[in-house]
Parts: C-alpha cells; sequence; structure tokens
C-alpha cells in the first residue's frame, strides 16, 4: 500500500534551538509563542522537543507563555462550527463541565499548546474560554487574577506580558494568530456583549454570564502586515517555519491607532 513521505525538512532539539538562537531569541527573556508543529517539518520525537529547545534557549531565568485557550466552554447560541439544535442548548448550558485549568484541555492552538500545559512546573490562568499557560520563574505573576470578564485585556495575562517586556514569537503561525492585537481592542472604543460559561464556583458549578468586550480577529492579517512595515519585526526559518520575533508591547501600540481607523466597531455587540 503506498504511503506518501514525510513532509520535511527533519527537525531535532538541537537544530531547532540553534534557529532560535539564530533568529534572536535570548536567554532569560519572557516570550510568548503561537505555533504550528507541522509549520515546522518532521521533528523527532513530536512536540516535547519543540518545548524543550524553547526551553534550552530561554534558559533556567526565561519564561515560555503559550495561549491554552478552550472556547468550546461557552453558549452553544453562538456555535456556528458545527452548529447545534437549539433544542440541545438548555441541557448543554446545565451539563457543561466547569473549567478547571489543571484538566480542561485547550481547543484550536495546536499541540505544542497543549504540550505545555502538562509540562512539568507549568501554571495556567483560570479564564475558562482564554487561559494562558506559563513555564519559568515569572510563570505565576504573569498568569495570576485572570479576570471572568476580561478575555484579553488588562485584567488578563497580556497585560502582564507588556508590563514585562515580553516579545512574541510567531512560529508557522500568522498575524491572524497574535492574541496581544485583541488587548488594543479593549484600549480603544468597541463594543460589548455578553459571554457565558461554565466554572467552579464556592457554591459549586454554576454557568455565569458576564459583560465583556466583543474580541474578533478579522483584520488581524492586515494589521500585522500594515505593522511589521512600521516596527522591527525580526523574520527567519525555524526548521521548515517561517518565523516572526517581536515586541509585544510595539504590536498592541500599533494596533490600538490602526484599529480604530480601519476596523471600526466589527466585532459583533
Amino acid at each position: 500500500m503506498p504511503t506518501k513521505p514525510s513532509a520535511g525538512p527533519m527537525c531535532t532539539g538541537d537544530s531547532l534551538a540553534s534557529d532560535l538562537r539564530a533568529l534572536g531569541l535570548r536567554p532569560g527573556e519572557t516570550l510568548l509563542v503561537h505555533s504550528s508543529l507541522s509549520s515546522l517539518g518532521w521533528v523527532c520525537g513530536g512536540p516535547a522537543v519543540v518545548v524543550s529547545a524553547l526551553l534550552d534557549v530561554l534558559g533556567d531565568a526565561g519564561t515560555l507563555v503559550v495561549p491554552t485557550h478552550s472556547g468550546g466552554n461557552s453558549d452553544p447560541a453562538d456555535w456556528g462550527n458545527p452548529p447545534v439544535p437549539e433544542a440541545w442548548w438548555a441541557d448543554i448550558r446545565a451539563s457543561m463541565p466547569p473549567f478547571d485549568a489543571r484538566i480542561t484541555p485547550t481547543l484550536g492552538v495546536g499541540v505544542i499548546p497543549e504540550t505545555v500545559r502538562n509540562w512539568p512546573g507549568a501554571v495556567r490562568s483560570c479564564h475558562p474560554q482564554t487561559s494562558f499557560a506559563a513555564v519559568g520563574p515569572r510563570a505565576a505573576a504573569i498568569v495570576d487574577g485572570h479576570a471572568l470578564d476580561c478575555r484579553l485585556g488588562d485584567h488578563s495575562p497580556l497585560a502582564r506580558l507588556e508590563a514585562a517586556g515580553a516579545r512574541v514569537l510567531l512560529l508557522g503561525a500568522g498575524f491572524d494568530s497574535c492574541t496581544a492585537f485583541h488587548l488594543a481592542e479593549y484600549r480603544i472604543s468597541s463594543p460589548q456583549g455578553d459571554n457565558s460559561f461554565a466554572v467552579m464556583t464556592p457554591q459549586g458549578r454554576e454557568w455565569v454570564t458576564v459583560r465583556d468586550v466583543s474580541i474578533s480577529s478579522d483584520r488581524f492579517d492586515e494589521l500585522g502586515a500594515a505593522f511589521e512595515k512600521e516596527h522591527p519585526v525580526v523574520r527567519g526559518a525555524v526548521g521548515g517555519a517561517e518565523a516572526r520575533l517581536f515586541d509585544l508591547a510595539d504590536a498592541v501600540a500599533h494596533a490600538e491607532g490602526w484599529l480604530p481607523e480601519h476596523r471600526p466597531h466589527t466585532a459583533t455587540p
């Protein structure tokens, strides 16, 4: 039976670490990574080797942060990929397992964040939809206190990353994955809407609805293209992946100016 050859190039922990250093990663820094494992090529050892390479380059004083989002814990009335029958909605709201930072799996962010979530010593923020996981000496300070009514704003790990002088690594991922741009949505005139999820409270499991900014990644690819024309963005190859490395604070500041002009009020209230 014919089989397709594995897509290359072949990557090892040493080759990935070498590529990351050549790109400009520094020991001791705080790094937010958005990633695509398949873009790297064939990784000998899989996603754990990628995480090990990142931690090796960052060193004992560095901190690795990834999005560990779990958007399935949400109101089924908003589901479209795929939708579910309206007759199910009430039962889903009553039965959805509450978010648990220890065991709730990631959804839609790739296998590398799921690997970091399970890494020894990893800590995770407690938002039921937009959590982040971190490994390193600054991890707890970055993920603590993630407010339920602030998915990606000033009371989320993104603001702590900004204050820490973090950089963003897009590792085979595009600017449409850049969560830092969402922080700007909270600092400009943006519509708000209801956001619902299941959480555990001192009284037990509850289905909770809060008011929050109606975030949207619409046109983030255009925003990213404009950003890298005006700000330093290091580009290079890590394995077979195109990688970009830049300051998170620069990205947020640029988005604060770009979004009101080019994408006014496109998020759904």
